[in-house]
């Protein structure tokens, strides 16, 4: 059949001046190009230059010290994340203190004198601080020494203060407000470092942080932008609310720019089980980090960077072993063991395990997911993996059609054989064949992230809308590939 002046994109059917016209048309030679960004939310410090509730893209760990200023929540989140890959996409929201927000207070209280010359390796919030002691120093002596080295340390969360009534008992203020700052751990010697003979400190652990930022400002400035991981450095229930509601929303159909969000929890294994099972969100990850020293919100950057960068590359792929780089965990005696992460793992809480050189590996991200909306136990949303798969099915599909027929007409299977081939028209017959090709050759073959096209295929369907001949309709089914986690083998020994 004839080739049609209709089927030109830019040259005019109406055409009379002489010449060689050639026109490219890009459409069967693209390919779908994925590059996920990772944004971050967190607190600055009034010394940072960064306007707040406004997006910025961050490329190194001195551009957020001077954006959000030097030792602020949000700069130390970008420091972990800059430390393990300079290469994912990062944006971030740096958000103020709320007006009503209280500050974190915790103590140290010198009991009994160093008896030798020897630094005291400090931990506050995971962060060492050397504090230089002689032997024989009195306990107000040794409490100086505490808060000249915590406020020449412009990196530590807190700041330092002598006890007015008790000289020899050190005051401790997060430098922020908000309830973060009860999850500060204060402790020394955590990699065993040798204390000074003789010395004796009681901790305080911070408490009393209230009121986090109010997280709607936050909603309004993500705007449009598609924002595949988002790290989230709260967990009351009002900021887990907002940020299930937006997620939830931008992951249906009529936005489909879904993401997830990663979160931590810092407490016991009651309260940690106690606060997964209130939630039920498919795109929120929440890792119980139980007492260990590092706090949540660097928890929360360095889970999200490690998990974005091996989602981006492969989003069917499980992320157990992965190490979370930097992060300190628990003393061996109050980790949790099997039988406790188990239980977890049905609270909707993600898990890790610590290698036994120290380094915390990420034993499996799940979702806070349990229920489906009729309160009936649902693992379909399990793993964060399931709707990081669905998201890039969706994206490749999308990407396809959009490409290949995007000012397409619409017309039944049967007419087809009547229009001249060259003619852009789409027919169910067409979508079903593109749809079978891009799953068998590229979300199965090339990409292995689905299974079973015989099954696909029998189960696809596409027609026409009976009351929309401009719409077509299609029901796709597709199979995902299930993650390599348990192993389960018996072995019938014979002698």
């Amino acid at each position: 059949m004839a080739i049609s002046a209709t089927v030109f994109n830019e040259i005019p059917a109406a055409l009379r001046v002489p010449g060689w016209y050639i026109e490219f048309d890009n459409r069967l030679a693209g390919n779908a190009v994925f590059m996920g960004k990772l944004l971050v939310i967190g607190q600055k410090l009034v010394t940072g230059t960064q306007d707040p509730n406004t997006l910025v893209r961050v490329t190194s760990k001195e551009q957020a010290d001077e954006l959000f200023g030097r030792g602020s929540m949000l700069a130390e989140m970008m420091r972990a994340i800059k430390e393990v890959d300079l290469y994912t996409e990062t944006w971030a929201i740096a958000l103020e203190d709320a007006g009503t927000a209280v500050a974190a207070e915790g103590a140290i209280e010198v009991t009994d004198s160093p008896t030798e010359t020897r630094p005291l390796a400090l931990y506050i919030g995971g962060r060492r601080v050397w504090v230089e002691l002689t032997g024989g120093d009195d306990p107000q002596t040794v409490a100086t020494a505490i808060v000249d080295a915590v406020n020449a340390d412009d990196r530590v969360p807190v700041t330092a203060a002598v006890d007015g009534v008790t000289p020899s008992k050190v005051l401790l203020t997060c430098r922020w407000g908000g309830e973060t700052g009860d999850d500060i751990d204060l402790r020394d010697s955590v990699k065993g470092e040798q204390r000074p003979g003789g010395l004796r400190v009681i901790y305080t652990q911070p408490t009393g942080g209230a009121v986090n930022p109010d997280l709607d400002p936050v909603i309004a400035a993500m705007g449009s932008e598609w924002w595949n991981w988002i790290t989230l450095p709260y967990t009351d229930t009002v900021s887990l609310e907002a940020i299930e509601g937006e997620l939830a929303d931008r992951y249906g159909p009529m936005r489909q720019i879904g993401g997830r969000a990663f979160a931590a929890y810092r407490g016991n294994h009651s309260e940690t089980g106690t606060k997964g099972s209130a939630r039920n969100s498919p795109h929120v990850t929440l890792m119980g980090t139980n007492l260990a020293p590092t706090p949540t919100w660097i928890w929360a950057a360095t889970n999200a960077i490690v998990a974005a960068q091996s989602l981006g590359i492969d989003p069917a792929r499980p992320l157990q072993r992965l190490t979370l780089p930097g992060l300190i965990p628990p003393v061996e005696d109050v980790r949790w063991n099997d039988a406790e992460r188990n239980l977890l793992l049905f609270d909707g809480v993600a898990t890790y395990t610590v290698a036994s050189d120290g380094s915390v590996q990420i034993e499996r991200q799940i979702t806070t997911y349990q229920e489906n909306a009729s309160g009936v136990a649902d693992d379909s949303y399990l793993d964060i993996n399931t709707p990081e798969t669905l998201e890039r099915i969706r994206f490749e599909q999308i990407s396809l059609f959009a490409q290949k027929y995007p000012r397409h007409k619409l017309a039944a299977d049967e007419d087809r054989e009547f229009y001249d081939p060259s003619q852009p028209i789409m027919t169910p017959k067409v979508a079903r064949t593109e749809l079978l090709n891009l799953y068998r050759l590229t979300l199965m073959g090339a990409y292995g992230w689905v299974r079973d096209y015989a099954g696909y295929s029998e189960s696809l369907r596409a027609n026409i809308d009976p009351s929309d001949p401009g719409r077509l309709n299609v029901m796709d089914q597709p199979m995902l590939i299930g993650q390599y986690r348990v192993h389960a083998q018996q072995t019938q020994f014979r002698r």
